[in-house]
């Protein structure tokens, strides 16, 4: 009753940058929340490079072979999407290095994806990165702590459903 002794998952900033909510995301597909609720990380304008770190402690479940998304599952079991930019699957891997693979332990923080910003905004494309919680069933409410972010700061907390 009233969500005591449910599980709680710290979410954290994938790197670097604003932290915005979903709403404010580009992509009707993300703002209008059908991929589940969650954040976004906006790189700073200046960065060249970035690298795209786990959000939670837990196992890769997921890491595309273009290298622009990639799912974990925290050890509390919540699923976690994170599509590093808008539309960048378009770029068939270009600009993209994958440090880990799927079934590796990750910590928070763990290095998953290298990014080269400047093919992205060569492209045309949007940097912005959200990360989601993908498997709605799992999530009983989320709170996030946006603005300027740390590589792994705390930008949502998740209490399980």
């Amino acid at each position: 009753m009233f969500g005591l002794g449910k599980k709680k998952v710290k979410v954290r900033a994938v790197f670097a940058g604003t932290a915005v909510s979903v709403a404010e995301i580009p992509d009707p597909v993300f703002s209008g929340g059908m991929l589940g609720e969650g954040f976004a990380v906006v790189p700073p304008a200046e960065a060249t490079t970035i690298e795209v770190g786990s959000p939670v402690a837990g196992t890769l479940t997921k890491v595309f072979k273009t290298g622009h998304a990639f799912v974990v599952t925290s050890s509390e079991g919540l699923d976690v999407l994170v599509h590093i930019g808008l539309e960048t699957v378009e770029l068939k891997g270009a600009g993209f290095t994958i440090l880990a693979q799927k079934g590796d332990t990750v910590e928070a923080g763990t290095a998953v994806v290298r990014l080269d910003l400047d093919v992205v905004r060569q492209a045309g494309l949007n940097p912005i990165t959200p990360v989601v919680f993908a498997t709605k069933k799992q999530v009983g409410s989320v709170a996030t702590t946006l603005g300027d972010v740390n590589a792994g700061d705390v930008a949502a907390t998740v209490t399980l459903a």
